[in-house]
C-alpha cells in the first residue's frame, strides 16, 4: 500500500473518531464471508458503522486524535473491526446477540468518553445509558414527587370544600 493511500485512510479514521462519540473494537476473524454480510447488514439497519482496519493504521489515528486512546494500543492485535455509533449501547445489544455463536468478539469499547477493555465488558456497556436517558430518568424522578404533592393538594382542595359546603348547610 502506497503512503499516500495510508494517509488518506488515517484522515478518515481521525475525522470517524471526530464524528461518531462511540466506538467498539472487535475481532471477526472467526466469520465466514455469509455471516460477515449478514452481520455488516444488520449493522447498517441499526445505524452501525463496520469497517476492518489495519492495526497500524488505527493506531495512528488515535495517535493523532486529541483525545488519548492509549489503553486501547494493547487490544490492536490480529484482525479488527471497528463499529462506529452515536448510540452507545447499540454495539454492545448487537454483539450480545451474536455472543451465542460465539464471534465476533469484544476486544475493547470507547463509549460515553470511557475505556472498556476486554469482552467481559459486554455486560457493562449493554447496561449502559446514554446521557440523554440519565437525564430523562432524572427528570422523571424530579417530577414525581412534584405530582403527588399536586395530587394530594387536589384531593384536599375537595375535602375542605365538602367539609365548607356541609357546614353552610347546617341549621343554626
Amino acid at each position: 500500500m502506497k503512503k499516500e493511500v495510508k494517509d488518506t485512510i488515517i484522515v478518515e479514521l481521525g475525522k470517524k473518531l471526530k464524528e461518531y462519540p462511540h466506538f467498539y473494537l472487535v475481532d471477526l476473524a472467526g466469520l465466514n464471508a455469509e455471516a460477515t454480510t449478514k452481520l455488516r447488514a444488520t449493522c447498517f439497519k441499526r445505524e452501525i458503522k463496520l469497517s476492518v482496519v489495519k492495526n497500524t493504521l488505527l493506531h495512528k489515528a488515535f495517535e493523532a486524535s486529541d483525545i488519548d486512546f492509549e489503553p486501547l494500543y494493547g487490544t490492536l492485535k490480529g484482525t479488527t473491526a471497528i463499529m462506529f455509533t452515536t448510540v452507545a449501547n447499540e454495539p454492545a445489544k448487537l454483539l450480545k446477540d451474536y455472543k451465542k455463536e460465539g464471534i465476533p468478539a469484544l476486544k475493547a469499547a470507547y463509549a460515553e468518553e470511557s475505556f472498556y477493555v476486554g469482552a467481559d465488558k459486554l455486560d457493562e456497556l449493554v447496561a449502559l445509558k446514554s446521557k440523554n436517558e440519565v437525564i430523562a430518568d432524572i427528570v422523571a424522578l424530579l417530577q414525581s414527587p412534584a405530582k403527588n404533592v399536586i395530587s394530594a393538594l387536589q384531593s384536599g382542595g375537595n375535602t375542605i370544600h365538602g367539609v365548607l359546603k356541609t357546614l353552610g348547610e347546617r341549621p343554626e
